[in-house]
């Protein structure tokens, strides 16, 4: 079976989690198997998460899609992502914000970093900025962001991501250890912050000065 077989059935498969055909449609468009170890490409499009080494993963569909979803992604908006992995989250958002957004993603590991530039630059993307830093310190000097994504699972919400946030702007971020919640926090055009935990998730813990 070719690789857009499989995503197809995959995508049509996410259907029953009430996303978007928005999300849908952009992760229809993105080449999951460009995103994982060669070795794994058969797996690409089986609704799991996947090894890339450094005892990291690259999420699982659903949970890409999910977070998409809550993350209310329009075009032309300035995202930053927190933990790039292999890239294929950062690519979703890219087609979600189209050629006048901009996706900034931050990874700690610099042969992940590199896996990920090389990925998306292979996918096509030229909306996307892959920088290899401390991503718990989020990355000032190009906020504020519409929207922030957070792949790793931090102890809580780190203080630099809040004030990097948008006014009206809106993070995805799973806050916990062991006991994982998807936390979802919004910022009004007053700049008060509320925050609404959409429910429990497993991600790989957030390393840095505002991580584990």
């Amino acid at each position: 079976m070719e690789f857009e077989e499989r995503r197809k059935i995959l995508i049509d498969s996410l259907k029953v989690n009430g996303i978007s055909d928005r999300v849908l449609d952009a992760m229809m468009r993105v080449p999951r198997h460009f995103f994982v170890p060669e070795e794994l490409q058969d797996s690409a499009y089986i609704d799991l998460p996947l090894p890339i080494g450094y005892d990291q993963t690259i999420s699982a569909p659903h949970m890409v899609a999910i977070m998409c979803e809550l993350l209310d992604i329009s075009s032309g908006m300035k995202i930053l992502e927190v933990g790039s992995g292999s890239g294929y989250n950062a690519a979703v958002m890219a087609e979600l914000v189209g050629d006048k957004g901009h996706i900034y993603t931050v990874e700690r590991i610099p042969e992940l970093a590199y896996f990920a530039e090389k990925n998306i630059k292979r996918a096509g993307y030229k909306n996307v900025t892959v920088i290899q830093d401390d991503g718990s310190c989020g990355l000032a000097e190009h906020e504020p962001y519409d929207r922030i994504s957070v792949t790793s699972a931090a102890p809580e919400v780190p203080r630099p991501l809040i004030e990097q946030l948008a006014t009206e702007g809106i993070m995805a971020i799973p806050v916990g250890n062991g006991e994982q919640q998807l936390v979802v926090v919004k910022k009004d055009i007053e700049g008060s912050i509320s925050y609404k935990v959409w429910g429990g998730v497993i991600f790989v813990p957030l390393i840095g000065k505002y991580g584990y």
